[in-house]
């Protein structure tokens, strides 16, 4: 098969693909979200009561989604907590989708509904060798006990 040789750089390459979307995720997205404050945070909050009728305690909403962002992207970025981290940053793209195909917030669904595509894969794929899941999984401290 052509180019199978890059075969061996899977690992490699998942670490480019959590570092890079992680980053950006968390400090494209989530830093501005979280350091905001909570004018920020109760606009944010209140586009849920616009998609989905939850108009209580949008502040903490709103808060949350910064959370999940800004902390989300970087637990994936490490290989942390790593399908946990991005079922929360799916379940942000589901809502960011929802709001701008349905007008309440200006622009179009697109990049919302990639991102969740792309962290929706990487839920099913794992986070790869180079991450601390990895490091710390059980199957890998079985390989590195030591033997008597």
């Amino acid at each position: 098969m052509v180019l199978q040789f890059l075969d061996r750089y899977r690992d490699l390459g998942l670490l480019l693909l959590r570092v890079g979307i992680g980053c950006s995720i968390a400090f494209a997205h989530g830093w501005g979200k979280l350091t905001g404050g909570v004018d920020t945070w109760v606009q944010y909050g209140q586009t849920l009561d616009a998609l989905l009728g939850i108009g209580f305690l949008p502040a903490f909403w709103g808060f949350m989604a910064a959370v999940a962002e800004f902390f989300g992207g970087l637990l994936v970025a490490c290989g942390l907590l790593f399908r946990p981290a991005l079922a929360l940053l799916v379940i942000n793209m589901a809502v960011a989708a929802g709001v701008h195909a349905t007008g309440v917030i200006e622009g179009s669904p697109w990049h919302a509904i990639d991102l969740g595509i792309v962290f929706l894969a990487l839920v099913l794929i794992g986070p790869g060798r180079y991450s601390f899941d990895e490091r710390f999984s059980a199957t890998h401290t079985a390989r590195r006990a030591p033997r008597f």
